[in-house]
């Protein structure tokens, strides 16, 4: 039976493309269809398909006339935290709920430039606030996955970029952007089995890319495989001008070295990411990922990162401080949400009060507190200067390992709703990747195998700044030592 469009790899469909074994038409039309099909996923909050099988025709006639771009006619989903020209982008808030740009983010613009063509704008956490997917004005987003024990249960894609995360491992989408503050490309890749991907930080412009905390957020990418997600960030990476965070360093072609082999390469184990209570699942996944990688040639390295365990509460000052900065824009004068008071402060007020969720009432009050008067050095400044340690803990193990082997998340995915009255649980969800977002250090996350519930795990790898390659590298022997293939029910279904 030949291979259903929508489980094709970015590769294979490029291929396909260029000889001419299915048009863009008849690959977008499928990836349409799976659309409509997993409408219930609640993954898109904004959906172009009529500019989808528009830009697929002008795909098409590029390929017959011999332009076909790196990228040409691939149906893609982007986070709805990019904003895009002429379609509304709404940072999953009704703050900004009708809010349209007039200018394209640098880093959809590569893509569109490459040849990708977007099928919708992807839900996710309010603000790029949350690690579930739960907190989005437009409702939460449904991991296309199913526990084997509890199939009646509604599961979260991750968050904050699980929107982007389910639209590729259902096969709505190709690949999806996606962007990581502490964890929220890696943990998603996790929860849903695909691949998520955080470059060092500066590595994509972040011009466009609405602002939750500026010292943290970075642009990265989802797709069903380790080359897949190579050859898009090696797409979105690069200098721009328009970035005072975006580094001018060369972008190596990513999928060059992808398949040289790790013979001699440092795999470090942190101890310190042994957590109490982390199930078996977890443990025996790292341990075989481990063993495969040593089988493959590497060597295994025991490390210590020993400021990890302030990772998380580092990060929840720093994070929400940034983030009240950042949000102080939105007061219902200049654009998105208004709401009438009776003077410019009670207008404010009441706009904020109605525009913005829970959650980022939440973050934009601890983070005000950090920085109040009395308060900034004992929280703000403390928090930046335990920073600096987690950030030495990494460059010191790096000088006794190449890369850093660890689980992606402490559990496989959640019921929706069931940690919504305890937020700190919620934050801990993080644990294993806000070090390295702390540290600004590239992250994958690969899908490594399946927890007693059938759910999928991932394992993370952790390169050293501006060595996606040997990260990459990494990845894919460890995806190809794994072999991974399980998909979610609702994709074999369909086709069998």
């Amino acid at each position: 039976m030949t291979k259903p469009l929508i489980s094709l790899s970015i590769t294979e469909a490029l291929h396909g493309l260029k000889e001419k074994h299915f048009s863009a038409v008849e690959l977008m039309d499928a990836h349409l269809a799976q659309m409509d099909a997993c409408d219930h996923l609640n993954a898109f909050i904004t959906k172009t398909p009529d500019d989808a099988r528009k830009h697929a025709a002008e795909s098409d006639a590029r390929i017959a006339k011999g332009d076909m771009r790196p990228l040409e006619g691939i149906p893609f989903a982007m986070k709805d935290l990019f904003c895009t020209k002429g379609v509304r982008t709404t940072a999953a808030s009704h703050i900004l709920e009708n809010f349209v740009p007039a200018y394209e983010s640098t880093v959809s613009q590569k893509l569109l430039d490459a040849g990708t063509i977007t099928v919708g704008k992807a839900n996710l956490d309010e603000f790029a606030m949350g690690g579930a997917n739960i907190t989005s004005y437009f409702g939460p987003v449904e991991n296309p996955w199913k526990s084997s024990k509890y199939p009646e249960k509604r599961l979260v894609a991750g968050g904050s970029s699980g929107g982007s995360a389910a639209a590729v491992a259902a096969g709505m989408a190709m690949g999806a952007t996606g962007t990581d503050t502490g964890g929220s490309t890696r943990q998603p890749g996790s929860f849903c089995g695909i691949v998520g991907v955080k470059p060092t930080y500066g590595r994509c412009s972040r011009w466009g890319i609405i602002a939750f905390a500026s010292s943290l957020d970075q642009a990265g990418v989802f797709a069903r495989n380790v080359e897949d997600s190579a050859l898009l960030l090696k797409t979105i990476s690069g200098f721009d001008p328009k970035d005072s965070t975006s580094a001018q360093k060369d972008v190596p072609d990513f999928t060059a070295l992808l398949k040289q082999d790790i013979k001699g390469l440092r795999i470090g184990i942190p101890k310190e990411y042994r957590v109490d209570g982390m199930p078996q699942d977890v443990v025996s996944v790292w341990e075989k990922g481990a063993k495969l990688l040593q089988e493959a040639g590497a060597v295994i390295v025991d490390i210590s990162l020993p400021h990890t365990q302030y990772a998380v509460p580092t990060y929840y000052i720093i994070a929400p401080s940034e983030a009240s900065s950042n949000l102080a824009r939105y007061d219902g004068v200049r654009y998105g949400l208004h709401v009438d008071g009776k003077d410019l402060q009670e207008t404010y007020e009441a706009t904020r009060a109605a525009g913005f969720g829970a959650e980022v009432k939440r973050r934009i009050m601890i983070g005000t507190y950090c920085l109040s008067a009395g308060y900034y050095d004992a929280y703000y400044t403390k928090a930046q200067k335990v920073r600096r340690l987690i950030a030495n803990d990494f460059a010191a193990a790096f000088d006794h390992c190449d890369v850093i082997l660890t689980p992606t998340a402490p559990s496989s995915a959640f019921a929706i709703g069931e940690n919504d009255d305890d937020p700190i649980k919620m934050y801990l969800g993080d644990v294993f990747t806000i070090p390295a977002s702390l540290a600004g250090l590239p992250g994958i996350s690969v899908p490594a195998g399946l927890d007693d519930q059938g759910l999928p795990l991932g394992l993370q790898i952790i390169g050293k700044s501006w060595d996606e390659e040997t990260m990459f590298k990494t990845a894919f022997a460890l995806e190809q030592a794994i072999d991974f293939k399980t998909s979610p029910s609702l994709i074999k279904n369909r086709f069998e």
